[in-house]
């Protein structure tokens, strides 16, 4: 088990407790807190979430954990955002009205059109195994081969401005989406590694090894 202090942010919009199995699997020290000094101490931070991206700002606002979140990054710790927490890096969402993210990377999160280009009705929200596309190398997804299978549930995605963070897309009724994000310390997926089996969990040992070698 590693020494490091992970936090797995608690803000009342994630099953919490599959991703502290996942880390306890791979031996991260992760407990799960919603204490704005219990995150500002970690040595690396999870924010997990399923839910809506506005009730989440304001979960997150109530308990006092942007401030911390945001200096946690800028302090070049390492983080991970899965699901909701990849949506929630973002300047803004459109999710039930028009709603401001934490901003840590600049573009929008969109939900899925009801239609795709061949004017084909879309099931939403995405639910179930999809593939990866991967786009660039990197530590996160180290021995995850191309068109990997991971699980997803969601209805909205992200269209990040800056390319280059880019790490993974999928393609889902036809349409192409960033589903895995990385620059420097901070690593997101829209998927759920948690969920995802075996290889799944190569997210969260990456991770624990990204953590330790930063």
């Amino acid at each position: 088990m590693s020494n490091l202090k992970v936090a797995i942010i608690d803000y009342q919009l994630s099953n919490l407790f599959s991703v502290q199995h996942a880390c306890q699997i791979v031996g991260l020290n992760a407990s799960i807190t919603s204490s704005p000094n219990d995150i500002s101490s970690a040595d690396a931070l999870i924010l997990p979430g399923v839910g809506a991206f506005g009730d989440a700002m304001k979960n997150l606002q109530q308990f006092r954990l942007i401030d911390p979140i945001i200096e946690h990054i800028n302090k070049k710790k390492s983080f991970l955002g899965v699901c909701l927490g990849l949506q929630l890096l973002f300047e803004k969402s459109e999710e039930f009205g028009n709603h401001k993210g934490l901003g840590i990377f600049q573009g929008s999160v969109v939900k899925f059109p009801n239609k795709n280009s061949k004017n084909e009705m879309i099931i939403i929200p995405q639910i179930g195994w999809n593939t990866l596309k991967l786009q660039k190398k990197d530590p996160l997804l180290s021995g995850i081969k191309d068109e990997e299978f991971m699980y997803f549930v969601h209805s909205y995605y992200i269209l990040p401005k800056d390319p280059k963070i880019i790490l993974a897309k999928t393609v889902y009724e036809k349409i192409e989406y960033t589903s895995a994000i990385s620059q420097n310390n901070v690593f997101a997926v829209q998927f759920h590694p948690e969920k995802s089996g075996t290889e799944g969990l190569k997210i969260y040992r990456n991770f624990s090894e990204i953590i330790n070698n930063l």
